[in-house]
């Protein structure tokens, strides 16, 4: 099997694997949840994630029975490693909403390869839209995506993703005085995966954190922007990775600018 025909597989699986776990998480939206927190009064897990993840995790192991499995919830591994093939599943990104009865939620799966992401797909149930990256591009609905060719700053709708821990907040302060100060208008959704979705598909100029983000909340959606035209940094302006301290992801043409936002974060909070 080529290289391509390995990728398109395997992104094939991301989208069958994403959806079964978005349908298990959809059944019990706005429903009666049984809700545990993990490390904050914010930080929720519900017995959905665990059901959705399970689901996932089957239909991975279907095809792939001997590929690890990285995952939020439970006892799946929590590194990604950096030889050979993986997977990373996030069951719900956007628990909060998802418990709140927000839409903005979806089940993330990507596929990487010596940790680069070489397919991917998040499904958002209750807003109707499956994302999907592979050799062929990224889609929405089978549509393709493009990031927006905004380049004025004060035209671009920018979102400061991740949260900060009740310690941190006056970096969250940071964050969104650094984009109030730069750019348009400023958005978040509380979702990552449906944020960097949304830069992909142009709806946002970018998106920042000065923080180390999980890698299954952010790497199906990075590999959706870099896909459709976009570029994905760590603060410094290296290429981000899994293990990236920092992200900022954006059209390619703000770029500097919502760099220049997401280096502040950590100054502007001393």
């Amino acid at each position: 099997m080529s290289e391509h025909d390995g990728a398109a597989r395997r992104a094939s699986v991301a989208v069958h694997a994403a959806r079964a776990g978005a349908d298990v998480a959809e059944a019990s939206f706005r429903g009666e949840l049984e809700v545990d927190h993990k490390n904050g009064k914010t930080d929720v897990v519900t017995q959905a994630d665990r059901d959705a993840q399970r689901r996932v995790i089957e239909v991975i192991e279907a095809s792939y029975p001997d590929d690890p499995i990285v995952g939020e919830e439970e006892d799946a591994l929590k590194a990604v490693p950096e030889t050979g093939p993986a997977w990373i599943v996030d069951p719900i990104d956007g628990t909060n909403n998802y418990v709140n009865g927000i839409r903005a939620f979806g089940t993330a799966v990507a596929a990487v390869r010596d940790g680069e992401p070489v397919a991917g797909a998040t499904v958002c149930p209750a807003l109707g839209d499956t994302y999907r990256v592979g050799p062929t591009g990224a889609f929405r609905n089978g549509e393709p995506l493009s990031v927006s060719a905004r380049s004025d700053p004060e035209a671009g709708t920018v979102c400061p993703t991740y949260w900060w821990d009740f310690d941190q907040r006056d970096q969250y302060a940071a964050a969104v005085r650094g984009l109030t100060e730069r750019f348009g208008d400023v958005r978040r959704f509380g979702c990552a995966q449906l944020e960097l979705a949304m830069v992909a598909s142009g709806a946002l100029e970018g998106t920042i954190t000065n923080l180390r983000a999980n890698p299954w909340d952010t790497v199906a959606g990075v590999a959706l922007v870099r896909a459709a035209g976009g570029t994905v940094t760590d603060l410094e302006g290296n290429r981000w990775r899994h293990d990236s301290a920092g992200l900022v992801a954006s059209n390619g043409h703000l770029h500097d600018e919502l760099r220049a936002a997401a280096r502040e974060i950590d100054a502007g909070g001393d």
